[in-house]
Order: structure tokens, then C-alpha cells, then sequence
């Protein structure tokens, strides 16, 4: 049940990562256009082209918040990430050993009877 319910999560998730790609590729590629052209509006001494460069880098930055629901995307992302490490963790049973338990020490005493 509990692998059904990793599946089911992880096909949801597939399926938001799959339809939020497009948004995602126009977030990064705006984010980096607003990157370069700040760190040009920084080098920019004169105030012509600092208003041309801030002009467009307003431009880049209005197109950057039409791709916003790509942040949906990348959530599904995370949970698909962990949904995969969920799904590869294996089982670990632990094994408790008393110490007035006569099986859990099997071989110790095995060795004390042979010495007789």
C-alpha cells in the first residue's frame, strides 16, 4: 500500500513537473537575461544607456513574473526527488539482542561449549 501511494504521488508529480517545463525554460532563460543585463547596467556610465538597459531589464523583469507558476513545477520536482528516495530505501530491521537472551549470543556460547 505504502508503494502504491509513493506511485501515485510520483505520477502527479511527474505529471506537473512535465506540464510546468515549458514556464521553467522561459523563468531561467529571463533570469539570466536580467543577470547580464544588470551586471551591464552596472558597467554603464552613461545615463542613456542606463535608461535603454533599464528599460529592457523592466521588460525581461515583467516577463520573468509571467513565468512564476513554473516555482509549481519545481515543487513537483522536490517531491518527485523525494518520492525517489522514498521508493530506494530499503528496509532496515533492526535486531534487538538481549543480553540474558540465549539465542541472540549463539555463537559465544557455542564457542564455550566446545571448550568442554
Amino acid at each position: 500500500m505504502k508503494k502504491f501511494g509513493l506511485l501515485l504521488a510520483g505520477g502527479i508529480a511527474a505529471f506537473i513537473l512535465l506540464s510546468t517545463i515549458g514556464p521553467m525554460i522561459g523563468l531561467l532563460v529571463s533570469v539570466v537575461l536580467l543577470y547580464f543585463i544588470f551586471k551591464q547596467f552596472l558597467k554603464t556610465k552613461s545615463i542613456g544607456g542606463r535608461i535603454g538597459l533599464g528599460i529592457i531589464g523592466f521588460i525581461v523583469l515583467i516577463a520573468s513574473l509571467h513565468n512564476v507558476p513554473s516555482i509549481i513545477g519545481i515543487a513537483a520536482a522536490y517531491v518527485l526527488y523525494l518520492v525517489y528516495k522514498k521508493w530506494n530505501k530499503s528496509k532496515e530491521n533492526k535486531i534487538i539482542e538481549a543480553e540474558d537472551d540465549p539465542f541472540s549470543n549463539f555463537e559465544k556460547q557455542w564457542s564455550e561449549l566446545k571448550q568442554y
